[in-house]
């Protein structure tokens, strides 16, 4: 395995993009190429995803994963290996992590004679919709990792650095739903019903301060209010009246604060305009909480590998490797990829000279913990 080799790898899959649970074709190419490099494949039972293992057993276990899902985006770049499927595209660069992930998996192949235990390549599934992580823990099959690694793309820091933060560095991604229920009337006669318009204003309002006057400044988290709909004309006041959003945080205990205040919040404003409501919130991925040696660690061995290491900025993005993080500590890092378009974008591009210097880091930190674990 060369550099040119990773490439054509990686261009091959940012030219077949498929989408979450749909990753049949992807899957098929990254088990042709592990059975070909006579890499161990642990059966999951899964239609879709792979799960790599390296070593000759016994001994700590190790886990590198990588995403391999796209978007429903239109790629709007100039690349000669642009996205062949209009209106789907690895807008988010997983095909830069499966890339690399396999790169690190062919490395420490060359060495598993030396590796004092197991280290499993995840190539997970369904990430953009925050399912798979949860899927290919219920195997069974990483019960006994003792440590999680991962990289994420970063259009904001060139080709050879590495972003490495300690603790919180990607939020909670929670949906809630809302509905306020009057009595429809005539709009001529208001007086007749009980609108749940205003009830419903006054809830987005008041939502407002949740975050600004009820968490702590030191704490991060975001209420975002992304829809409301009420009525389908101009002369009915409707029987009811709906709205849904978002709540990002980096801790628990500010996320289950925030769930709390606003039910009570909507219950209560809706009482007050003589309404009732309805309420349903909706768990999403937890906070992504990096292990504070680790990253201490990563960041010796990077910098002595000559990448640039930054503390990079926490995230209100959420990350669904924090299903991982329930079973075992772990990380997840941000690899410098440059391009100048955030993740999602439809010109978001992964500079694929980042692929080997990870790959080589990814390798080398998973053989140096494994060590670790086993007392050398």
């Amino acid at each position: 395995m060369d550099e040119k080799w990773l490439t054509e790898v990686f261009r091959w899959l940012h030219r077949n993009p498929e989408l979450a649970m749909e990753e049949r074709k992807t899957t098929a190419y990254l088990r042709g190429i592990l059975v070909e490099n006579g890499v161990r494949l642990l059966e999951t039972g899964l239609e879709t995803g792979l799960i790599a293992e390296l070593g000759t057993g016994g001994g700590p276990t190790v886990a590198l994963r990588a995403d391999i899902d796209a978007l429903p985006v239109c790629e709007q770049t100039d690349l000669d290996y642009a996205s062949r499927r209009p209106g789907f595209m690895h807008a988010c660069g997983h095909d830069f992590h499966a890339a690399c992930m396999l790169g690190a998996a062919l490395l420490l192949k060359a060495r598993e004679a030396a590796l004092p235990g197991t280290v499993k390549v995840i190539f997970q599934p369904a990430e953009e919709v925050n399912r798979g992580a949860a899927l290919m823990v219920a195997t069974g099959l990483l019960d006994d990792v003792g440590l999680f690694l991962s990289g994420h793309t970063y259009p904001w820091y060139p080709a050879g650095t590495l972003g490495v933060r300690p603790g919180p560095v990607m939020a909670s991604a929670d949906r809630f739903f809302a509905k306020i229920i009057g009595k429809g009337c005539h709009a001529a006669n208001p007086e007749r019903g009980d609108d749940p318009i205003p009830a419903l204003a006054a809830v987005v309002t008041a939502a407002q301060s949740v975050v600004s006057r009820r968490v702590n400044p030191f704490d991060s988290a975001v209420l975002s209010i992304t829809r409301v709909a009420a009525g389908n004309t101009w002369n009915v006041t409707p029987e009811a009246a709906e709205l849904e959003g978002t709540v990002r945080a980096m801790t628990e205990a500010v996320r289950s604060d925030i769930r709390r205040r606003l039910e009570s919040l909507v219950s209560d404003t809706a009482r007050a305009y003589g309404c009732t409501a309805e309420f349903r919130y909706e768990r999403g991925p937890a906070p992504v909480i990096n292990d504070g040696e680790l990253c201490r660690r990563a960041a010796a061995l990077a910098r002595a590998q000559g990448l640039a290491v930054e503390e990079n900025p926490p995230s209100m993005i959420a990350e669904d490797f924090s299903a991982y993080l329930d079973i075992a500590p772990g990380a997840m890092f941000r690899v410098g990829t440059g391009g100048g378009y955030d993740n999602h974008h439809p010109r978001f591009t992964a500079d694929p000279a980042a692929l080997m210097p990870a790959a080589r880091f990814f390798a080398a930190l998973a053989e140096r913990e494994l060590r670790r674990l086993a007392g050398e």
